[in-house]
């Protein structure tokens, strides 16, 4: 009896293992395909090396900031690879907290991103995430193992909204794309804040970025994205918080963060995140 039990056991560990064998490549081949998507997007930028003399007639602390971070003939950035760990709240109402690891190709122009993550529920048990920004398509999904979706939200002008922000709101990671020979147009508010704007097709998007006493990002604050309660998609004043820079490639970036939700009780945190390796191409 026992050695049937056993083979019963056997069979089912093999049969889990095909399973899981199976999503991860079912997975590994949409991220190749979305990946694809977004080096077909891709176009070379326009100007290929920053000048002081762009930031004339710019805001004081889009200046300084630019000083700050930027050397005189940085090559545009032109894509960025990063690697991620840290902590995501699984919560919409309190705090559960679950370890994240992460890799996210950006492209500089035409605006775009895949951030592909996995979020460990419990030993063994990872969610895995696509949350991007392709050809003007916003895109989220979650799928457990995957094999079995969780969460999907494609195609929605909410969603694709909603993933340009997230674009704009870490160019401190990618400050050249912040330029105005980038596209952004930039607005003074005071001597320490100013508004940037971002138009992807149909897509115009205004952010409040603030600057510290160091001239560089401290934060971009948005004062409506979709936050989605109990399946419903309410517009949300929102934050990502950026600390402790490092020079990398000759730009000073941020190599921790934090995002928020500013609700009337409170902040919520939801993403909170460091830098474990980030890696340039320039435009040529």
């Amino acid at each position: 009896m026992w050695k049937i039990i056993l083979l019963i056991i056997l069979g089912l560990a093999v049969v889990i293992a095909i399973a899981l064998f199976y999503g991860d490549i079912r997975w590994r081949s949409q991220t190749k395909e979305m990946n694809a998507r977004l080096e077909a997007a891709r176009i070379s930028p326009a100007k290929k090396i920053f000048r002081q003399d762009e930031l004339i007639g710019l805001p004081e602390p889009v200046q300084r900031y630019f000083r700050t971070v930027l050397r005189d003939g940085q090559p545009m950035v032109a894509a960025v690879n990063i690697e991620h760990e840290g902590t995501f709240n699984m919560s919409e109402t309190g705090d559960n907290w679950k370890r994240f690891t992460s890799v996210q190709r950006v492209i500089a122009q035409r605006p775009g991103f895949d951030w592909e993550a996995r979020i460990y529920m419990a030993p063994g048990l990872a969610v895995r995430v696509h949350d991007a920004y392709i050809a003007g398509e916003g895109i989220l999904q979650g799928s457990l193992f995957g094999l079995f979706s969780i969460a999907k939200m494609i195609g929605t002008k909410e969603v694709a909204e909603g993933e340009l922000m997230r674009f704009f709101a870490e160019t401190a990671w990618y400050p050249t794309a912040l330029l105005p020979s980038q596209g952004v147009k930039w607005e003074a508010v005071s001597d320490t804040t100013a508004r940037a704007t971002l138009q992807d097709g149909d897509i115009v998007l205004t952010l409040l970025f603030r600057f510290n006493e160091s001239g560089v990002i401290e934060s971009t604050y948005a004062t409506a994205r979709g936050r989605t309660a109990a399946g419903t998609v309410i517009p949300t004043p929102w934050e990502g918080r950026w600390s402790h820079y490092e020079l990398r490639d000759g730009m000073l970036v941020p190599t921790q963060g934090e995002v928020a939700w500013i609700l009337p009780d409170g902040d919520k945190p939801y993403w909170r995140g460091r830098i474990k390796k980030i890696s340039y191409e320039f435009a040529q």
